[in-house]
Formats: structure tokens, sequence, C-alpha cells
């Protein structure tokens, strides 16, 4: 009687070590282990993270995060971390956690605009993805990548084009150059290289072209007249005489670092720069900024007219006076100036 007794009670102690041990089981598995009150949070992890990264990120989110570590281990995540953006959701189970930032890298996306230069396009994109403006930078002006592919220092701006994309934010500067190495391909369908071929331009000079265009209007009804100006005097071999080209020349210079040229006076013109378009015929050897989509296609598409000359209109700001002879022009231009000289602006 007395075995039997010891049996039963060591029976019903297996039982409650059992039952205990499901519980803890189902509860650091199954039982919600948030502790935010919105409806997500968002964890970064970086490429090579250790476990102990990951769980700084979690701590403040979990109840229990020791409960947590039970079932990582068990789960063998501890020696599996991905990198990527993973959602952890209001009222998940420490399983459902796991299999998140296990399996579930989230995309994000990115956005960029008319960018000056390729660094300042890194620095941009590197707010927004895992890789730095250094390594962007670096990727970016590659040699070997740029000569491959047709470009160069001047034209390598001209490969990205400003909109929105979707990237895993744990992408690398090398994958974020070639994603945008494959949109640029995209955008040049056959019907756009025809018509670049029509115009005696390469891809590059289109958009060399449409940067200056870009920089003279904003204005996306008016870009393609612009455009006309230019190609026509390209074409009689005329200077393109582009104040934005002067502009970008002056400011690689030190004593025009951090100023803002808002006159382009006749001291500008002499800036000895393959940039300075009044003292070169031709296009310059690459983009002064990068061109809105609509500045490309309006060269693509540029007006047929006869204007050779166009300035500033004091009446419709932002907008132009178009001219086919130089005594209009220069008509122009003398209202303009006036117009500067009545607001102040004398440099």
């Amino acid at each position: 009687m007395y075995i039997k007794k010891i049996l039963w009670a060591i029976a019903l102690i297996g039982l409650a070590v059992a039952a205990y041990f499901a519980y803890y089981v189902y509860s650091a598995m199954f039982e919600p282990n948030t502790a935010f009150n919105n409806d997500e949070a968002y964890i970064f992890i970086p490429t090579d993270a250790t476990y102990n990264e990951v769980r700084e990120q979690l701590l403040p989110l979990l109840k229990d995060i020791d409960k947590f570590d039970a079932l990582a281990e068990r789960k063998q995540y501890i020696s599996h971390i991905r990198a990527g953006r993973y959602v952890v959701k209001k009222g998940m189970s420490n399983n459902d956690i796991i299999n998140s930032i296990r399996s579930q890298n989230i995309p994000i996306k990115i956005s960029f605009n008319n960018q000056e230069s390729l660094e300042k396009l890194a620095g941009r994109i590197s707010t927004q993805i895992e890789a730095d403006s250094i390594s962007l930078v670096q990727a970016m002006k590659n040699d070997i990548f740029l000569a491959e592919n047709g470009f160069s220092n001047q034209t390598a701006l001209g490969m990205y084009l400003p909109n929105s994309y979707e990237f895993f934010w744990n992408t690398s500067a090398d994958q974020f150059r070639e994603r945008m190495l494959k949109e640029y391909e995209h955008f040049w369908t056959e019907a756009r290289k025809a018509k670049a071929k029509s115009l005696n331009m390469s891809q590059n000079d289109v958009m060399t072209l449409a940067s200056i265009v870009y920089e003279e209007s904003k204005k996306k009804d008016e870009q393609p007249r612009v455009a006309g100006v230019y190609i026509n005097r390209l074409r009689v071999g005329i200077p393109l005489q582009a104040d934005p080209t002067l502009k970008f020349a002056a400011y690689q210079l030190p004593e025009y670092k951090n100023t803002v040229i808002k006159r382009v006076l006749n001291k500008h013109k002499e800036i000895e720069s393959p940039y300075n378009t009044y003292k070169y015929a031709g296009l310059p050897p690459g983009l002064i900024t990068m061109p809105d989509i609509s500045a490309i296609d309006a060269v693509l598409n540029y007006e047929k007219h006869n204007y050779l000359y166009f300035a500033a209109d004091a009446q419709r700001l932002g907008y132009h006076k178009f001219a086919k002879t130089l005594s209009q022009h220069n008509a122009n231009a003398r209202e303009y100036q006036r117009y500067l000289s009545s607001q102040g602006i004398y440099n």
C-alpha cells in the first residue's frame, strides 16, 4: 500500500511537471507577448547582425524576453539571423514573431528627386536603405562598371531616374546600382532609342541636354519648346549659351562654394570650363543635374519651331519669352534685367 502511494505521488508530480512544461511551452510559443500599444512596430536587422543585436531591438517590444530567448534557441533562430526590415504586430506570439523575422522581409518604398550630384544622391539613398553613402558613391563611380555600361563620371548621374522604387531595406550599394541600371535600360525603350538616333544623339547626350532643359524650366508644358531652341542651336552650330551650365561651372570653383548665383554676369561667361557653353559650342561633357523624366521626353519630343533664343519672362515668372532674332531676344533680356534690378538682385 505504501509503495502504491509513492507511485501515485510520483505519477501526480510527473503529471504536474508535464502540465507545467506544456503550459510553459504553450505560453512561450502561442500566448501574445507584445508590450506596445501601436498596431505594429518595425525592426531593422543589419547584415551580419548577431542575435544579441536583434534581441536589443526586441527587448522594449516584448513582455517576456526570456521566453522569446528560449523559443528562439529551440527553433534555431539564434544561429540563422536574416537581415531586413520586419514587422512585429500587436498581439503576436513568440512563434509568430520568429516566423516573421525569419522569412518575411518587408520591402520599402524609396524615392529620390532631382539630385545635383552622385554624392547628394548617395546621401539621400543612405537614409532609406542599409547601404551607407560612402559605399554608394564608390559603387556609383566604379570605373569598371561605368566603362562596361557606357558611362563616365560626368554622365553617370543620368543612369538614376527620379522616381519611387521598391527595395528591401538591406539592399547593398552594388545591388542598388544594378537595380537602377535595369530601371534605366527599361526606360530606354526602342521608341526612345529611335528618337535619340533621329536627333543624332546618344542616350548620354539626351540626358545631358535634358539636365540643361530641366534647369532652365521646371514648367512641363514649356520644356519641349526650350529643348527645341537648344536643338536648333546645335544644328546650326551656335553655342548653347545656357546660363545653368555657367552656374554649374562656377560652383566647381572654390570662390563660389556655398554661394547662390541669382544673376549671371559677364564675369561668369569668362570662366574656363568645358561646361561654359558661352565659350564652347556643342554639349558639355555631362549632366549638370538629374533631370525629370518630363525633361528627358521633352528633348526626345522637342517642339519644332524657328526660335533660337529665349529669356525669362518677368510677367510670368517661371516661363520664358522666345525669339527668332537677336534683336528681339535682346529686348526680352533687357526687360528681365530691369526686373531683376527692380528686385535688388545684382549678383
